[in-house]
């Protein structure tokens, strides 16, 4: 059994995609995090960085007590080694998926990411912050778009832990003001993943959450302007820029 501590982000997605792919048992502890659930002294014993998902395995590989992982990407790769699924074993293969999986976390994630707090919750517009993130978003578009061309998946004909990443924060699209026709190979792609039954079944695990505000007034106060200085630490709450 996998307890996931979850809220239905791309982030959240992504783990919600693995595990209904693999087949894994799971739990969902909801983190909801405009409501400052990430700076619960529970969740911050073995998710430091004070964000959602993180994940405790009952049942790890080597038989010991249960493995504490944060960090989606972190995660990801967690469960992959675990099952021996959609992480290939050969040194090739793996280097390649591991390559897409940090873009994905150190690209394609943190820019769409800027691209929604600037163009949908800043409190002031500013055009070049707007400009900046959404050029950067369609950039990153087009290095997906040149990847998946002549392949089916992100890595090549088989899905992966880098498409179960990737796809989430595609989703969107339509907030992070892309047009998702001007990349076919990514459209096509999208589309594929998007039929699949383990992403209809992941998404649907999110719905009962999805329904509540991602965002409220009162929960800006919490998800942005944290810094060094007033860091949450067990028994206190502040603010952050969970996703």
């Amino acid at each position: 059994m996998i307890e996931l501590y979850y809220w239905p982000t791309p982030n959240g997605h992504k783990i919600t995609m693995f595990l209904e792919e693999a087949g894994l048992p799971y739990e969902i502890h909801p983190v909801d995090i405009s409501a400052g659930d990430q700076f619960k002294p529970d969740f911050l014993a073995f998710s430091p960085n004070n964000r959602m998902p993180a994940i405790i395995d009952r049942e790890p590989a080597d038989g010991g007590e249960p493995i504490t992982v944060f960090e989606s990407g972190a995660i990801l790769v967690y469960l992959a080694e675990k099952t021996g699924k959609f992480l290939p074993r050969d040194i090739r293969g793996r280097k390649t998926v591991l390559e897409w999986l940090f873009w994905q976390v150190g690209g394609l994630g943190p820019m769409a990411g800027q691209n929604h707090h600037f163009g949908l919750y800043a409190p002031e517009k500013l055009p070049y912050a707007i400009s900046r993130y959404v050029n950067e978003t369609n950039r990153l578009y087009g290095v997906l778009d040149r990847r998946l061309e002549g392949r089916s998946f992100i890595a090549g004909d088989e899905l992966s832990i880098a498409d179960m990443a990737c796809y989430p924060w595609i989703v969107p699209w339509k907030r992070q003001q892309q047009d998702l026709s001007a990349f076919p190979n990514v459209e096509r792609w999208f589309k594929a993943i998007a039929e699949r039954d383990a992403t209809h079944r992941a998404y649907a695990r999110g719905e009962p959450y999805a329904a509540r505000p991602a965002v409220t007034k009162d929960g800006k106060k919490i998800l942005f302007g944290q810094n060094a200085a007033n860091t949450a630490q067990p028994g206190e709450r502040t603010a952050d820029n969970s996703r």
